[in-house]
């Protein structure tokens, strides 16, 4: 009996230094990742992977040859979020297998899905800073994150001298992609008057930008009505709610091109559910569309759930609620939370802005009206392709 009795208390011990270990590596997760994807090598002494040739077709995440449906009359050059958790690498061969197959499964049927019926879309694959990078304030992150942009210019540059046609441009950016695209806006496309006068808007999602930069007297001001061009559209929703701690490490360009922190400076915070810089409470009723499109392949129109959330910017950061539908659950890995969500709580929304902003550069509604969106997923075993010459 005693026996029995002791083993019984060896159980319970075992059980109860179980849930502490369990805990702990919860609580101490990020920790925990953070020392895995170290890469353990000095930014200086760490040889980056090689250069992408953006005269080859594999260095574009969506083909360029090909569109979905009819003609469209802009063009969307389109900066993805961070798909690569790091490891050995500062930077993410552009052709890393598994972040290959986040972007193509997850990021880019949620965040440039909304962007298909705008605009030919040109999203550059890029030797992306890891994950890692963001869960540190070192100067190695930093100087990865700024190796990244120099891809980001260069698939821009290509783009232009042989893709261009002089028609509308719209610029998304998401999480990494919109702070690489924000410089990329200051330094390529702002002082470029040209540029400057068909850019019909601006889209940097989940990316902390100084809303100093984009006053009223800025070359490229915030958003202010969903039928204005030439415009920024920018916001951050913090994780867990935490607002101080993402102001505290969130990291922007200086004028010299060097990130460094906000130091007491504004965030810019445009609600995506107006398409308007404003600090009023928007109700769930303006929600136009959110979308869970993972798994769907580029250009199909995921099924819409309405009036899912409502938003509001608070002290530059914007806060929404949790979506009413079990299709917006989190990821699962411990990675993939620090990421961007696998899902668009506005899709639909950013969807009708870009087609209005578009739309108020041209001086006319040129997008016809729209099937209304799926209401269950189908299976779609052909469809047409057209060659763009």
């Amino acid at each position: 009996m005693v026996v029995t009795g002791f083993k019984r208390w060896i159980a319970v011990g075992l059980a109860v230094l179980l849930v502490l270990v369990a805990v702990s590596a919860f609580v101490f997760r990020v920790d925990i990742l953070r020392t895995s994807l170290d890469p353990k090598v000095p930014f200086q002494a760490y040889t980056p992977p090689r250069t992408p040739n953006y005269a080859d077709p594999k260095a574009w995440a969506l083909p360029i040859n090909i569109r979905p449906g009819p003609e469209l009359p802009a063009d969307v050059f389109l900066v993805h979020p961070t798909t690569f958790d790091g490891g050995n690498h500062w930077n993410s061969p552009f052709r890393d297998q598994d972040a290959m197959r986040q972007l193509d499964r997850v990021m880019l049927p949620n965040y440039a899905g909304p962007f298909a019926r705008v605009g030919r879309i040109f999203a550059p694959r890029y030797r992306q800073a890891s994950l890692y990078s963001q869960l540190t304030l070192r100067e190695d992150a930093r100087a990865a994150r700024g190796f990244a942009y120099g891809d980001v210019r260069e698939a821009f540059r290509y783009w232009k001298a042989n893709h261009d046609r002089g028609r509308p441009l719209v610029i998304v950016g998401v999480e990494q992609g919109g702070l690489l695209l924000e410089r990329l806006l200051r330094e390529e496309i702002a002082p470029d008057p040209e540029l400057r006068a068909r850019l019909a808007g601006v889209y940097l999602i989940e990316t902390v930008v100084p809303a100093s930069s984009y006053d009223g007297t800025a070359l490229v001001p915030a958003c202010t009505s969903r039928n204005q061009a030439r415009c920024v559209v920018a916001w951050a929703t913090p994780r867990d709610g935490d607002r101080r701690r993402m102001r505290d490490r969130a990291l922007v360009w200086d004028e010299s091109g060097i990130l460094t922190g906000l130091q007491g400076r504004e965030v810019l915070c445009v609600n995506p559910l107006t398409g308007t810089k404003t600090n009023a409470a928007i109700g769930e009723q303006a929600n136009l569309g959110a979308a869970n499109a993972t798994g769907m392949g580029y250009g199909l129109r995921p099924p819409f759930l309405k009036r899912q959330v409502r938003t509001q910017c608070v002290e530059g950061f914007l806060d929404v609620s949790k979506a009413k539908s079990s299709a917006f659950r989190p990821a699962r890995g411990w990675a993939d939370q620090l990421k961007v969500a696998p899902y668009n709580l506005f899709y639909g929304d950013l969807e009708a802005d870009g087609q209005a902003r578009v739309s108020a550069l041209l001086g006319r509604q040129v997008y016809g009206r729209m099937a209304p969106p799926l209401t269950a997923p189908v299976e779609v075993r052909t469809s047409p392709v057209h060659r763009i010459d």
